[in-house]
């Protein structure tokens, strides 16, 4: 079986006519895992699978161009034609309450629980979803950020999240066979929270990755100078994470 990575979107800070914001699909046999829910991803998530058959979703911090389609989400577990048990739902601490706080509108607590079955991460925090084991690692993001690893079959796949460069995700993606990396920014800055291009080859080369995709590239930068600038600092092939492509990861 393929263990496969699908790109909803990667837009930032906002989707653009043609890109949504971050979101993907990893999927390896009948395992299903949503990986971050941003604006405007609920929709090419069901060109490839329902919201039904749906094993868990993984969030790593929650800016809204991560995770604002949680809430359009809960509409539809709740309210609408879907029917399934709650989803299993990993995410930083407080996203419950998180969520409650926007969709609760009068003096009872929207039911956050009956649409999600939330448990919170940690740093080092590892799951079993299906066929896929899952470890989460914390970066630096300024608030409260994961990484994931993902594993089936002696592949693996490793997701930045949002984050600066940090030695944290330089260990949870050793030996990697893809790395998908943040690179928005596009240049260093005091207070960094991202990555920028290099920032992306080098994590990829330091943490001897077989493969870099760099995703959620930043609007002053074009995907094409994004891969350029990373394959300036990793030998291996790095691809873009375009919306709608599917990798192959292994």
């Amino acid at each position: 079986m393929d263990l496969s990575l699908t790109v909803l979107g990667c837009a930032t800070p906002y989707p653009s006519t043609d890109n949504p914001c971050s979101g993907y699909l990893v999927s390896h046999g009948d395992t299903r895992v949503w990986m971050d829910a941003g604006t405007g991803t609920l929709g090419p998530l069901q060109r490839h699978t329902r919201l039904e058959d749906l094993d868990a979703i993984w969030i790593s911090h929650l800016h809204a161009d991560h995770s604002a389609d949680l809430l359009t989400a809960y509409y539809a577990l709740l309210f609408a034609d879907v029917s399934r048990p709650p989803v299993t739902l990993y995410g930083p601490p407080g996203i419950a309450d998180r969520l409650a706080g926007f969709l609760t509108n009068g003096p009872v607590r929207s039911p956050i629980e009956d649409a999600f079955a939330i448990t919170e991460l940690h740093d080092g925090h590892r799951a079993t979803v299906g066929s896929l084991r899952l470890t989460t690692a914390a970066v630096e993001h300024g608030i409260p950020a994961f990484g994931v690893r993902i594993e089936a079959e002696n592949r693996s796949l490793t997701y930045s999240g949002d984050t600066a460069a940090c030695p944290s995700l330089v260990e949870l993606a050793r030996g990697t066979d893809v790395l998908l990396c943040e690179a928005e920014s596009a240049e260093k800055t005091p207070d960094m929270a991202h990555h920028t291009p290099e920032d992306a080859g080098e994590t990829a080369s330091q943490a001897g990755a077989g493969r870099l995709v760099v995703t959620h590239v930043g609007r002053f930068l074009s995907p094409q100078e994004a891969v350029a600038r990373a394959s300036a600092r990793y030998a291996g092939q790095v691809g873009y994470a375009a919306p709608g492509t599917t990798f192959t990861v292994g």
